[in-house]
């Protein structure tokens, strides 16, 4: 039996029975099959989470890219493995082979190292969805040197507070992008950025929207003429298995962002593996998932876990809205893409339009659907079943985390029977544990509490880059020798887990807890309803209430808002009980989200409690003019 492909239900569960048995030995056994190392471990794991301290396949050697690229070559050279799908449809599609990636890879690494860019080093990537990218981040893993991609739409403070975080040495970056009928003058973004990082030495600059930008004497170059001179092999440095391979940060729900550090093989063997087995990748597949690279999915979902499997990964640089609705589907049609990862915001978004957007294009070729980012709520997983999976292509609804590095929990289609809103079974090798508050173990079926792992697995964050406490407070603290993902979850009779949201949504009103995605889910079944977030305002009586913030499709616009507001509460009384009405309920042209479509909710709470004197840096939000509006109309 092989491990690597799980074909049915029973083999799902001999094979996790094995990973939990034996830990050791399953991904001693994954690692050894599936993947070429310079050099053998002769550790397969240590940790201790009271330090917290995780090692996996120590002394091992390997670079990343030799299995992401070199690897493929003699078999699979010809075959696309980016197919880059610009912005604008009327541009004409690349598609990169094996042969073309390793050549541009190999030239972009000569180019760093020319440069002065050492293993160790920390380069900062702000650049568009564009090949480049890609490339960007794949020569940095050869030569060693520790990638840091920053989404190229957070504003020039977000940025320089990265680049300083980690010290780096070089960013790279465009002249522009284009989103959608927009185009974005980046560069511009990085030298107001650089005033404050003294530390920088050098920026490359990649020409993709051919506008005039300032180029500063001595530090910026532009990026072709360096890669036409630049030779076309490199020799991948050796890394050791514990070497970082890059920083990514996450927003903390207080503070400054937290630069979670992931290192090179266990994160490679759980990417890939997990890549292989929840989309079900076979040879000519053509896969999609619609994230940025800028985010923890583009990372593990679009570079490095589809590469390493030598599969061919789609990049868009476009939006879901242009030149209309449909573009999402054009592109599926267009490329007879097989699998399709995206974001319930996405499908939440698109469900609100015709379906004439989708109707006209031919999806047939669709085999998984994905989601990521936040749990689903049950209309719009209906949606996406029926009008793109057409009722025939399983939905993998996927929960994980910057820091886990890879999907945690997940159907497996044509595996695990889907339920709609419960992102079903933990993965291979993954053993989760709910948690009452008291630190106490739920054991049963049918509970509900905190979300811990309880035990290491090869892709976990290893630290947060200069700061090891706030690492073991953030993750290790809150349960004796447990990781806590700061999420609540249900388990049902089955077995089966939903997340219910951040545990710091969970709002007290007259002594219960209700967690605010439930009454959610509730109001966004309205048909009137496209979107909500609930938060919780000072109140006299019950301690706090409940505020709602809804954004209503066309059809709502046009009722009373009265009525509009009773029916809300109706729909909460019936799905959760009188207890979780909303005292307020605003609506709203748009919710404050950051760039990966989470709802920030720190903004949304001052609101509700009048209190928007200081609502801190907003300029990193997908929308900050909706801030303005939402305050404007607050009740």
């Amino acid at each position: 039996m092989s491990n690597y492909n799980i074909k049915n239900l029973e083999e799902y569960f001999q094979i996790y029975r094995k990973s939990v048995r034996e830990p050791e030995n399953f991904w001693e056994e994954i690692a050894e099959e599936h993947f070429v190392w310079r050099k053998r471990w002769t550790n397969v794991m240590r940790w201790d989470f009271s330090k917290p301290e995780v090692a996996w396949f120590e002394n091992g050697k390997l670079n990343i890219t030799e299995n992401c690229i070199d690897r493929h070559l003699h078999i699979r050279g010809d075959k696309t493995a980016i197919l880059f799908e610009p912005n604008d449809p009327n541009e004409k599609a690349q598609h990169i082979s094996y042969n073309e990636l390793y050549e541009r890879v190999c030239k972009m690494s000569n180019v760093l190292k020319e440069q002065g860019v050492e293993k160790g080093d920390r380069v900062c990537i702000y650049l568009p969805m564009i090949p480049e990218l890609a490339v960007s981040v794949l020569a940095c893993a050869r030569v060693g040197a520790i990638h840091s991609v920053v989404f190229a739409g957070f504003s020039s403070n977000a940025l320089a507070a990265r680049i300083n975080d980690c010290d780096c040495k070089m960013v790279i970056t465009s002249d522009g992008s284009f989103r959608g009928p927009k185009t974005i003058d980046l560069k511009s973004i990085v030298d107001m950025a650089l005033v404050d990082c003294p530390g920088v030495e050098s920026v490359l600059v990649v020409k993709r929207i051919n506008s005039e930008v300032n180029m500063k004497e001595g530090r910026d170059q532009w990026l072709q003429p360096l890669l036409d001179k630049a030779g076309s092999k490199y020799t991948a440095e050796v890394m050791d298995a514990e070497d970082p391979l890059f920083i990514l940060y996450t927003s903390g729900s207080t503070g400054k962002p937290k630069g979670m550090v992931h290192s090179s093989a266990g994160y490679m063997v759980f990417t890939a593996y997990t890549f292989k087995n929840i989309f079900n990748y076979q040879e000519n597949d053509v896969y999609w998932c619609t994230a940025d690279i800028g985010w923890i999915t583009g990372h593990s979902y679009i570079v490095y876990g589809p590469l390493a499997n030598g599969a061919t990964t789609v990049m868009f640089e476009g939006v879901p809205t242009y030149p209309d609705h449909g573009r999402f589907w054009e592109v599926v049609e267009k490329h007879k893409v097989t699998q399709f990862y995206t974001a319930p915001t996405a499908i939440r978004a698109l469900a609100k339009e015709s379906l004439a957007f989708v109707d006209k294009y031919d999806l047939t070729s669709l085999k998984v659907l994905g989601t990521v980012g936040e749990p689903i709520n049950e209309e719009a997983w209906h949606w996406y079943n029926n009008n793109i999976g057409k009722n025939k292509s399983p939905i993998v609804d996927t929960w994980w985390q910057t820091e886990t590095g890879g999907i945690m929990i997940s159907p497996i289609p044509y595996v695990t029977p889907t339920t709609p809103t419960f992102a079903t079974l933990p993965f291979i090798g993954v053993q989760l544990a709910l948690m009452d508050e008291h630190g106490q173990e739920l054991k049963e079926k049918q509970v509900e509490g905190r979300l811990c792992i309880k035990y290491p697995w090869p892709a976990m964050a290893r630290t947060i880059w200069g700061d090891h406490k706030r690492y073991y407070d953030t993750y290790f603290s809150a349960f004796d020798n447990m990781y806590f993902t700061g999420d609540g979850a249900k388990r049902d009779a089955v077995g089966y887990y939903r997340i219910t949201g951040r545990v710091d949504d969970v709002i007290i009103v007259s002594g219960h807890n209700l967690g605010t995605a439930p009454i959610e889910d509730a109001i966004n079944e309205h048909p009137a309803v496209a979107e909500s977030a609930i938060v919780g305002f000072p109140h006299d009586i019950k301690g706090n209430a409940l505020y709602g913030f809804v954004i209503l499709k066309e059809v709502g616009e046009s009722r009373k808002p009265e009525n509009l507001r009773k029916e809300i509460n109706q729909q909460i009384t019936e799905h959760i009980g009188p207890i979780a009405k909303l005292d307020k309920i605003q609506f709203v042209p748009g919710l404050p989200k950051t760039r990966s479509g989470k709802i920030m909710r720190r903004i949304l709470r001052k609101v509700a409690a009048k209190d928007t004197s200081n609502l801190g840096d907003i300029s990193t939000l997908l929308n900050p003019e909706v801030v303005e509006a939402i305050i404007k109309d607050a009740l």
